[in-house]
């Protein structure tokens, strides 16, 4: 059974998520909702879903970055993003620490702002505390492509979409986004959309 991805304008996707008692993080309805996060995700398919996304305002995200879902990058595009694959794993009540502020940017959609894209910037290197679905503390170190889907899906917690956080000129459909500016480097991109270079 899929569950159904809201889209922007859900009042849900915009309140922070409260979060799970050490009792909810174990319970039979919780480990169904995982079950259910995880299947949506993978048919969407995405690389990570955050239960605000399927309407349920809780502290829970589930991540999962496949190798088939890089097959189409080049390997130099994978270096530039840092980009590795991720087992799938659940992060309860999780508490983020920026690690390496630099900041690193890059085209970054959302399933639940279906059919867009735009530049955002991230931290290249984060530390996550939280929980996983057996009610056990974790910490996570994450650095490229797996610290951004960390920093969104642990945004979505907050309230916060990527378009609050996006280049606005950069904001463009998918098609387009294929048409135009996924061959380019980020550089020549904000070059030809009249952007300024960023300093870091």
């Amino acid at each position: 059974m899929m569950l159904k991805i809201v889209q922007a304008g859900e009042p849900v996707l915009r309140r922070p998520a409260r979060e799970l008692t050490p009792e909810e993080m174990t319970s039979p309805a919780v480990r169904q909702l995982i079950t259910l996060m995880r299947e949506t995700m993978r048919d969407a398919p995405g690389v990570g879903l955050a239960a605000p996304q399927v309407g349920v305002d809780v502290r829970l995200a589930v991540i999962e970055d496949r190798a088939e879902y890089q097959a189409a990058l080049s390997p130099e595009e994978l270096a530039a993003r840092e980009r590795e694959p991720v087992d799938f794993h659940v992060i309860i009540n999780p508490r983020l620490t920026v690690e390496d502020p630099r900041p690193v940017e890059f085209y970054e959609g959302c399933l639940s702002v279906s059919g867009f894209s735009a530049l955002v910037r991230r931290a290249r290197a984060v530390r996550v505390e939280a929980f996983n679905e057996n009610g056990e503390a974790i910490t996570l170190q994450a650095r490229g492509w797996y610290a951004r889907i960390l920093q969104h899906e642990i945004d979505h917690l907050d309230g916060t979409l990527y378009i609050d956080r996006m280049e606005p000129r950069s904001f463009t459909t998918l098609e387009n986004h294929r048409r135009h500016w996924a061959s380019r480097q980020v550089a020549e991109v904000r070059q030809a959309l009249g952007l300024s270079e960023r300093q870091g």
